[in-house]
């Protein structure tokens, strides 16, 4: 029986196309094995939390991870280890404390956090009566009068409406981010917010703020936590309340830090592929998840490489970057050097979301390098790894973007992550280790295929 080219030619094809999904199939398998049954990310993590703990950017605590991170580096077995120059602010929290007292009462103590970069009360007593509102529009609305001298309170929570934490800390957070410029410049003498938190607890938050270049009052900004928050919303209500807000807080100008790297160099080619986490936490909680996590995961997957004897085409470079909690310096320094030195980029992904089970990677990339990392659903789908639609990447890896270098981030199961983000239950024990290693596997599973396709 004879067949024509035409109708052998498809079933050829055919035949190639499924032997390779089936060689990539078994490789995944192979990376899911060695890192579920070998990885080293959870006692990594252990070990960066208990024995180094907080690190915030400019502390002695950062700089104790830099040389945490590097020795870590070096027992993954990355071909060459270095640091990298940056300049980081530092800022120092110092003794705080928040009172209110309702009418003539006594003062009661809450639960409070200074947000990031904010300046304090210079070690003083601010104390004013407290005027609520909830958003920027009833804001808006207040008088001269009723803003001059007084605490403004913005209670504005979480939308639980939304299916995906991070939307509602994305509507929020202009608050954190903005509302002593606001309440500032209008003569007001500190601001108080409700924390960014999904959970309907009593733990503050902090997280990064900034004052608007002409605001030259530079007032003092704390957060609460949800339930004092809703508390002191039914109290004012009815009554007049009176806040003493005192705290030290202080922008202290900048000093050299360091992004920490480490690589196993290609085989074929000079380009770059970047696997990252940011390796500075706030100054409360450990940092586990954020982003211890992402740092022991970007380690794993080198560690994995090596173990397995992949033999990667391009530079596979893990970027533990410093300060994205209150500047972006590192991911910004990052992207001038690579830009400096000519370095080729073709891809770059970071894990930022905290170490809960994997379910996709957001995407920032041209559409036809997103449909074909698309084409791969199948691959991942034994692993319940199927999101593939959301387009977003991480803060540190951003700067490269306008270089026209392909960006994805880890997209985890978020709906705990905003319950202890920026706050001291941020801890290890929050962590669980097989969660934690899927999504490692997850990550290393796309570097893999990005090695041999791009």
């Amino acid at each position: 029986m004879k067949y024509s080219l035409l109708k052998i030619l498809p079933l050829f094809l055919g035949g190639i196309l499924f032997s390779q999904q089936n060689a990539d199939s078994i490789q995944f398998k192979n990376i899911s094995d060695e890192i579920l049954v070998n990885g080293k990310a959870y006692e990594n993590l252990r070990d960066l939390t208990q024995n180094v703990g907080q690190r915030l950017s400019g502390s002695a605590g950062y700089e104790k991870a830099t040389d945490w991170a590097v020795q870590k580096l070096k027992e993954a077995g990355a071909d060459k280890v270095w640091k990298e120059e940056v300049m980081v602010p530092v800022w120092v929290r110092g003794a705080e404390s928040l009172q209110i007292k309702e009418g003539n009462g006594k003062w009661k103590t809450l639960k409070m956090l200074s947000l990031g970069n904010s300046e304090g009360t210079k070690g003083k007593d601010v104390e004013a009566e407290i005027v609520f509102v909830r958003t920027k529009e009833d804001f808006d609305k207040l008088s001269d009068d009723q803003v001059k001298g007084k605490i403004i309170f913005f209670n504005y929570a979480f939308n639980q409406k939304f299916v995906n934490t991070g939307q509602a800390y994305g509507d929020a957070g202009k608050y954190r981010r903005s509302a002593a410029s606001w309440a500032g410049k209008r003569g007001a003498k500190a601001v108080i917010i409700r924390s960014l938190s999904s959970a309907l607890d009593d733990v503050p938050h902090t997280g990064s703020m900034r004052y608007d270049e002409d605001d030259k009052a530079r007032i003092a900004a704390v957060a609460i936590g949800p339930k004092s928050a809703d508390e002191l919303e039914k109290t004012l209500k009815t009554q007049k309340v009176f806040a003493k807000l005192n705290s030290n807080c202080t922008m202290k100008g900048e000093k050299l830090s360091h992004n920490v790297i480490g690589e196993i160099t290609g085989n074929n080619d000079k380009s770059v592929l970047v696997v990252s986490g940011h390796l500075d936490s706030w100054d409360v909680g450990e940092g586990a998840h954020d982003d211890g996590t992402g740092i022991v995961q970007s380690i794993e997957i080198l560690r994995a490489f090596k173990k397995l004897g992949l033999k990667n085409n391009h530079t596979i470079r893990v970027v533990c970057f410093a300060n994205e909690e209150n500047g972006v310096k590192g991911g910004n320094q990052y992207a001038q050097n690579i830009k400096k030195n000519n370095e080729k980029h073709i891809f770059a992904i970071e894990s930022d979301g905290g170490g809960f089970t994997p379910r996709g990677f957001g995407l920032v990339m041209t559409p036809e390098q997103r449909a074909q990392i698309q084409s791969w659903r199948n691959l991942f789908l034994p692993y319940n790894v199927h999101n593939f639609e959301m387009q977003y990447a991480g803060t540190d890896i951003t700067p490269m973007e306008p270089a026209g270098v392909p960006l994805a981030e880890l997209v985890v199961d978020s709906q705990r992550y905003f319950d202890i983000h920026h706050s001291n239950e941020d801890t290890f024990d929050k962590v669980n280790r097989r969660e934690l290693l899927l999504g490692a596997t997850a990550m290393a599973q796309l570097i893999y295929m990005i090695d041999k396709s791009w």
